[in-house]
């Protein structure tokens, strides 16, 4: 079919961005509200959406609006079609690093945070000297939320589960190790999974439980630990170690700072601990903005170069 044979009196942009807002926020008071259109107004549309697409693209599930497959199926090339036309049509500025004085908003788990910081303020420094730079902590439970309410640019860290409204890529591999005070705990020789079972832990827990898949792992072969204080907090541990009897499980390189900064040493667990992926998250919305698209590529060379350093 030819562009002048469609029939595109049919056609509404308007309807496009009642989907994309629809899709976003999963909710038609919230899309309205977002939209400055009236609730009425934004069901109206979405009963013109589902003649338009023959689906009813998003139904009720409890409090939200959930997208069907066909949605999903929709909801990239509409995004593509409103992007092109804000940055295609509408934008004729382009993004200058060097000249731009805005805020850069990173979203980082405690681990990222400890970790990357540094790195990350000082590379977008180098090529925006004028920009600031906001740090947000979020977890895996919390960062859909978050990442809206504090518009942020991107997030980086472990989100196995990735929301619909985010595109992501794959930074790097960790691996976990058993941190100790080795004043406390003879680990010169290793542990026997008897004696690693034995031996009181402390765990970092972002969601706040006290147990994860090790302690599966050890039921499987007939085991169980003791797990005797649990924090949020990575920075936390290093200390709770130090001149403790205790021994927990962190990724490597944040068991490499706390091992620098207070005497204690790493070694591989004596029982199979699954690695992670550390990956970067964005709004799929922001696929084709200048700035955002600069600051995944400088965030991603800048982690990948020093992953593969070390």
């Amino acid at each position: 079919m030819s562009f002048s044979d469609f029939q595109w009196r049919n056609i509404d942009l308007n309807l496009l961005v009642a989907f994309a807002y629809l899709y976003r926020y999963e909710s038609v008071s919230i899309a309205a509200e977002k939209s400055c259109v009236s609730q009425s107004a934004m069901s109206h549309s979405l009963a013109r959406l589902r003649r338009l697409f023959d689906d009813a693209l998003f139904e009720r599930q409890g409090h939200k609006m959930c997208p069907t497959e066909h949605a999903h199926v929709l909801a990239p090339t509409i995004n593509q079609i409103l992007d092109s036309v804000t940055h295609d049509l509408l934008t004729t500025a382009t993004f200058e690093p060097k000249a731009y004085r805005g805020v850069c908003r990173i979203g980082l788990t405690d681990y990222a945070e400890v970790i990357f910081a540094p790195l990350i303020y000082d590379v977008i420094r180098q090529q925006a000297p004028h920009a600031q730079v906001s740090f947000l902590n979020v977890n895996r439970s919390n960062y859909i939320t978050l990442a809206e309410q504090e518009k942020l640019d991107v997030i980086i860290g472990s989100m196995p589960e990735l929301h619909h409204s985010f595109h992501r890529t794959f930074l790097y591999t960790e691996r976990h190790v058993c941190v100790a005070d080795p004043e406390m705990i003879d680990i010169e020789s290793g542990l026997s999974v008897e004696e690693f079972a034995n031996i009181e832990h402390a765990l970092v827990s972002p969601d706040g439980q006290l147990s994860t898949q090790v302690d599966k792992t050890l039921q499987h072969i007939g085991l169980s630990r003791k797990v005797t204080v649990a924090t949020r907090n990575f920075l936390t541990v290093q200390f709770l170690l130090k001149q403790r009897r205790l021994i927990a499980i962190v990724p490597q390189k944040m068991a490499e700072i706390a091992c620098y900064n207070n005497g204690l040493e790493h070694f591989s667990p004596p029982i199979t601990v699954a690695d992670f992926d550390i990956s970067m998250l964005w709004f799929s919305r922001k696929e084709r903005e200048d700035k955002n698209t600069w600051l995944r590529h400088l965030i991603q060379d800048a982690i990948v170069s020093l992953s593969k350093a070390k």
